[in-house]
């Protein structure tokens, strides 16, 4: 429903610029500019913040991407940053105003044939809509607002990616309840206690360790070790020089796709100092899939020791203090290298 009434509002602006003709543009664009006429007027070098969606028009108009279930973009407006095509189109915008672009498929996959979507067919159109809601001076205003909007988009795009995990679930019930049940098996063969997450991640709390516990808001830096659960078969470690990749490894539990979603699930709670064995079913690993020697629906057990917990705002200032500490030694060491170069020509020109 709300995708329907957005895409409601979407035509309804297209058929506002119905009474003008598309006006062509470079590369098999065609563009109209809905414009209020008495807003701020872009200028070379600004900041343009747009919220910008993108829509197959087939049979059945489809919604590619929208900025609105994220966040507005920002980008640099010039001729370098932005592709001719567009620059040229974007240059007449003032604030406020709206943007339609279309582009045949035609045009749109001509040097890419084989990169056009299936349900996609010759002859019908993309349709962009664009809409300039803010403009920037410059990059600290654009940096400002980047950072505000980021932030309201956290918890919006993290419930988007727990309702997508979930969906996941549900559509492999099957192999969901199968992992489940080994799990359990094996648990009870070893005289194991665990808890059961809402996902299905099962957490053998080894060690409780101290302070808070981790939540979505925090990043964990910890060393794990990983193991199949039905060989025990060591399959990849960050504490044995074996696989080449010996530092601690930081988890960003507010975000997906850098880790397993297992691990989203299983570390949530845990505090600094904990020690503990997550058993992760293939659906929430790397599923029907084979991830090298892993082999598809596997089910692994991850021995994790949690070094530290931070938020965040505080990683990055941290990450932030140690680049601004290393570029200063750098300097200091180039410093010392030029005053040891030139006091060495100023004894070789003595002699």
């Amino acid at each position: 429903m709300k995708q329907l009434l957005r895409l409601a509002l979407i035509c309804s602006v297209v058929l506002t610029a119905c009474t003008k003709p598309f006006k062509k543009g470079d590369a098999g664009l065609e563009y109209k500019i809905i414009s209020k006429g008495n807003g701020k007027e872009l200028k070379y070098g600004n900041f343009m913040q747009l919220h910008i969606t993108q829509i197959y028009s087939g049979a059945k108009d489809t919604i590619l991407g929208d900025t609105r279930d994220v966040m507005p973009r920002i980008e640099m407006f010039d001729s370098i940053q932005t592709p001719p095509q567009y620059y040229k189109i974007l240059k007449n915008l003032k604030l406020g105003d709206s943007l339609v672009l279309r582009t045949l498929t035609d045009s749109a996959f001509k040097t890419q044939p084989e990169a056009m979507p299936p349900f996609m067919k010759k002859g019908k159109y993309l349709l962009t809509t664009i809409k300039l809601i803010n403009i920037f001076e410059t990059k600290e205003q654009a940096d400002s607002a980047n950072k505000a909007e980021a932030l309201i988009a956290k918890p919006k795009f993290y419930k988007k990616q727990i309702e997508a995990v979930e969906k996941e679930l549900t559509t492999n019930k099957a192999q969901v309840e199968k992992d489940t049940k080994t799990i359990e098996e094996y648990l009870a063969k070893n005289n194991l206690k665990a808890q059961k997450t809402k996902w299905g991640v099962y957490v053998q709390l080894i060690n409780q360790g101290d302070g808070a516990a981790s939540t979505i808001n925090d990043i964990v830096t910890l060393n794990y070790v990983c193991k199949s659960l039905d060989s025990g078969r060591v399959f990849d470690s960050n504490t044995d020089p074996k696989f080449q990749h010996m530092q601690p490894m930081q988890v960003n539990l507010g975000q997906f796709g850098n880790v397993i979603p297992g691990w989203n699930d299983g570390l949530l709670g845990l505090k600094k100092g904990a020690k503990a064995i997550i058993y992760v079913p293939s659906n929430l690993a790397y599923g029907a899939q084979a991830n090298g020697e892993i082999k598809a629906n596997s089910i692994l057990a991850f021995d994790i020791d949690v070094l530290n917990l931070e938020t965040e705002e505080a990683a990055i200032k941290a990450s932030q203090e140690k680049a601004a500490a290393m570029q200063q030694l750098q300097q200091q060491q180039m410093s010392q290298a030029q005053a040891k170069t030139l006091d060495s020509m100023a004894k070789a020109q003595k002699k």
